[in-house]
């Protein structure tokens, strides 16, 4: 038999809430995970893409993540992994750093085997790549008894999928008795094809709307060639504390905070829901109290939809976007730009999920035309269909562009190098065309959910292992 832990998501490098401290929960939650892998000698640890949050992690991330590699490489333990969107690179990966230092093995179409059981791997494909992709991998060794592939991307028949998971394994030159998957933060099991499909789920939570337990999956693969797959959770993870309220119409403050006492909330991230109806509430005054109580992060998502304060009062103020038409207008901004700023400057739009918004934003326009963000002819005064304030998109536009953080959640489909003019890109290829285009899955303070978004990062990052240097 053969046993191996099937984690993923980690997200290492995550700042959770501007949380130093919710940082390092991501690190340690990562650690926790190797520990349990060493006190039940497990024969691997296969991780499913999205190791760290960013493909441009820090250095005190860097560090940590190899002092805990080394934990595994000194027990024996072999380290195999794919490449997620969050961590992809244009050019060298940071796997392929680890597997340099003797750390990791990244997974690919040649078979990696421990014991009994061969491992491939497919690294996260933006979908606009996915019909020219073929799915060919090496044949299976002689003396293995199962085969399994590992990948990253949101597979059907889980929710939010965009991958046809039966087509990849009716196309594959490989009989897969497996498939363990990454991101989706949701853990999740299901038989396609007589295959196991499986989703580990994150390590820790990236966003307010993941409330379960934390964990991963443990798998057997049998002698007699059955697969089992088993859940196990991570108690040392942070605590969070969720507060629902619902307020009825004489309701207002006194209530919800009446409800945040009734919780123990030491250290914990307090994440206070309201709905219903009764009175306007000043969040600052519900995340004061709950700061005062020991919680280290405080948030509150009044889902209300409450009326305009009273409607009797007029007031008129000069409405600022009057100011900067005209500038706006001289600017020569493309359309796709401006879809981008009326993003950013939506009302629907939470301050804490600008950038994951953006990013989806971006990649929607660049998957449709690579030239959306081409300067347009200048407008000429007398068109109505400018309204935003073009500071304020120059500066997100750009932070999306270059490098994004999160997402709790999944950009544009630009060429890898080497393989321009290919018509089709082989599961031996990919690892080189995996792009940083599409950041899936994690949002942060707003509560979506990490696996239904494909937040997805908006250009790749060209610098090279030797940047780091």
């Amino acid at each position: 038999m053969t046993r191996v832990i099937h984690t993923g998501d980690t997200h290492i490098g995550y700042q959770q809430y501007n949380s130093p401290d919710r940082r390092q929960d991501f690190l340690e939650a990562f650690r926790a995970v190797v520990e349990d892998a060493v006190a039940d000698d497990v024969d691997a640890v296969i991780h499913a893409g999205d190791l760290f949050h960013d493909r441009r992690p820090g250095l005190v991330d860097l560090q940590g993540t190899v002092d805990i590699l080394r934990t595994l490489s000194d027990a024996d333990i072999p380290f195999l992994a794919v490449v997620g969107n969050h961590e992809s690179k244009r050019d060298a990966q940071w796997l392929d750093l680890f597997a340099d230092l003797g750390l990791a093995t990244r997974l690919g179409a040649e078979p990696i085997l421990v014991d009994d059981t061969a491992f491939y791997g497919l690294d996260f494909v933006p979908r606009s790549r996915r019909d020219d992709l073929t799915y060919d991998f090496d044949a299976l060794p002689d003396r293995a008894d199962h085969a399994t592939l590992v990948s990253h991307g949101l597979f059907e028949p889980f929710a939010h999928a965009d991958w046809d998971t039966e087509t990849v394994l009716e196309e594959s030159t490989v009989d897969f008795d497996a498939v363990l998957l990454g991101d989706n933060h949701k853990p999740d099991t299901a038989e396609v094809l007589e295959t196991w499909v499986t989703y580990c789920g994150s390590t820790e939570r990236a966003s307010a709307s993941e409330r379960e337990d934390r964990g991963y999956n443990l798998v057997d693969f049998e002698d007699d060639g059955t697969v089992g797959i088993s859940r196990r959770g991570l108690s040392s993870t942070r605590e969070f504390v969720f507060v629902d309220v619902e307020l009825t119409d004489d309701e207002g403050i006194d209530r919800v905070q009446e409800r945040v006492r009734q919780h123990d909330l030491e250290d914990a991230v307090v994440i206070v829901t309201i709905e219903g109806e009764g009175r306007p509430i000043a969040p600052a005054a519900i995340e004061e109290l709950a700061i005062d109580r020991g919680a280290l992060v405080a948030r509150v998502n009044d889902r209300r939809d409450l009326p305009d304060a009273d409607d009797d009062v007029s007031v008129s103020f000069a409405n600022p976007d009057d100011a900067v038409r005209e500038r706006i207008r001289e600017m020569g901004l493309s359309d796709a730009a401006l879809e981008i700023d009326e993003t950013v400057r939506s009302d629907e739009t939470v301050d804490s999920n600008v950038r994951e918004s953006v990013e989806r934003r971006v990649r929607d326009l660049l998957e449709d035309d690579e030239s959306a963000f081409e300067p347009a002819p200048e407008r000429e005064p007398g068109d109505d269909d400018v309204t935003t304030v073009a500071d304020h998109l120059a500066d997100e536009s750009a932070a999306a562009t270059d490098t994004a953080d999160s997402a709790d959640a999944e950009s544009a489909d630009a060429e890898p190098e080497g393989t321009e003019g290919d018509a089709e890109t082989p599961v031996a290829d990919q690892q080189g065309a995996t792009e940083a285009d599409a950041a899936a899955s994690t949002t942060d303070d707003d509560g979506v959910e990490d696996a239904g978004e494909a937040d997805e990062t908006a250009d790749a990052d060209t610098a090279s292992l030797g940047d780091f240097a």
